[in-house]
Parts: structure tokens; sequence; C-alpha cells
């Protein structure tokens, strides 16, 4: 990835480099810089940085952000899903795009899957 992405994500984890290796793992990223604060991860255009929260923040504040990923098959990363220590949420759904689930990560923030159908692929 060259210079700053357009796209992506913050995510306050309590563990940085667990969360990290889920990411990096699941939608095969790579590490792009880190220090003992944040893991930043990219690829396609894509920048998820990993950050542990800059102030102690109540419970109520964890979970708050929901990224969305293209995938090319929602069964295989279901799959990957459950064996690197995330969960499946119940439900798919589609539209004349693509098709669509939702996980949590091992922290429990939700991701939205999607499946794009081959004509419609961005």
């Amino acid at each position: 990835m060259n210079g700053p992405a357009k796209f992506g994500a913050i995510i306050y984890a309590r563990n940085i480099q667990s969360l990290s290796r889920f990411y990096l793992k699941l939608f095969e990223l790579s590490v792009l810089h880190e220090t003992d604060e944040l893991v930043s991860l990219g690829g396609d255009g894509f920048n998820i940085v990993v950050h542990t929260p800059p102030i102690e923040l109540p419970e109520r504040n964890f979970n708050t952000v929901k990224v969305f990923m293209g995938v090319d098959s929602l069964e295989d990363i279901k799959n990957r899903v459950v064996a690197l220590g995330g969960s499946t949420l119940e439900g798919e759904w589609s539209n004349p795009v693509f098709k669509l689930c939702n996980i949590a990560d091992p922290e429990g923030n939700h991701i939205q899957l999607r499946e794009f159908t081959p004509a419609k692929a961005p």
C-alpha cells in the first residue's frame, strides 16, 4: 500500500497482538507498522489499525466499530473465523450485488462479510 489508506477502520482492543493476529490471518493482510500502542494492517487498499485505547474506556464503548470486508466465499471464511477464535452470527442475506453474513472477532467486534456475485464484483 502506497501512502495513507483511504478506507479502513480503527479498532480499540484490550490485547492488540491477539486481535491483530486474528485480522492478519483472517483477511490475509500484511503488517504495515507496529508500535507498543498499535498494529497497522493493510491489503488491497484497506487499512485496519488495531489500537490500545488512548484513555480508559468504559465497557459500553468497546465493540462499537463494524467493519465490512469482501471475501471470495462466505462458507470458507466462516470456518476460518471459528478456527481463529471468532464466532459466526445467525443469518445470511442477499441482494442483487452480494450475499452477506456477520461474524464476531475474539473480542466481540462485529464484522459484515460480503461475497459479491461474479458480474458485480468491485
